[in-house]
């Protein structure tokens, strides 16, 4: 099986050739980027399935950079994770809310740097097994199928979207406006309302298996997808 490709965008060429190196060790494939144009090339030219991203950039920031990218239905499901020497909480916070999956302070260990990289492609679906598994539910991204102890459920292809997001991205709440954007895409111009619509239907075709209550609402704040206390 071809080796997993991180993209490691930092601009302080002696800490990308360090995290390039153990992650080389660690038998990663290695896309190097000293800003976000040339990140942007390497995205488009050789996909990677984890960008490793420096909150400062000398362009523009790496938490725009990560803002655009979830923006954009073609790198909507890119893996990122955010290296910064920022520890406030409210900077943790801010890179989350800007569609970062993880976020590591510097500095850091390399083994705490592969451990979360393991860690944000198994939840992301881009680890080596295709079948992401929650509580009675198993989603098959290669098949395009929902299961219920054997049993297919047959979804819609936006509420498979929505449920194959909120699967992938767990115990996180999501609002209206990100999930619009992250599952319909920043470019399709829909009412909020509509991802209320959607998530009805969705409980609806997962109550049978007793999976509805995995879809909760977080009053004032949005939807997460969580197997927690159900």
């Amino acid at each position: 099986m071809a080796a997993k490709k991180i993209l490691v965008v930092e601009d302080e060429q002696a800490i990308r050739e360090m995290i390039a190196f153990h992650l080389s060790r660690a038998g990663y494939g290695v896309i190097e980027a000293s800003d976000c144009r040339e990140a942007r090339e390497a995205i488009a030219d050789d996909r990677p399935d984890l960008a490793l991203v420096d909150w400062m950039l000398p362009d523009i920031s790496g938490l725009e950079l990560t803002r655009m990218l979830k923006r954009e239905k073609d790198y909507e499901d890119l893996a990122i994770i955010m290296l910064t020497a920022r520890a406030e909480e409210r900077d943790k916070v801010t890179g989350l809310e800007g569609g970062a999956d993880d976020y590591i302070t510097k500095p850091f260990s390399p083994r705490e740097l592969v451990a979360r990289i393991q860690a944000v492609l198994r939840r992301s679906g881009s680890a080596n097994d295709e079948v992401v598994s929650a509580g009675v539910l198993e989603l098959d991204t290669a098949g395009h199928r929902v299961m219920s102890l054997g049993k297919e459920i047959k979804l819609g292809p936006t509420e498979y979207r929505l449920l194959n997001f909120l699967m992938t991205h767990p115990e996180r709440v999501y609002s209206r406006t990100q999930l619009l954007d992250r599952v319909w895409g920043a470019n399709v111009y829909v009412e909020e309302r509509t991802v209320d619509v959607h998530v009805r239907r969705l409980r609806k075709a997962l109550a049978d298996a007793k999976a509805d209550a995995y879809i909760q609402t977080v009053r004032g704040a949005g939807y997460r997808f969580s197997t927690r206390d159900v």
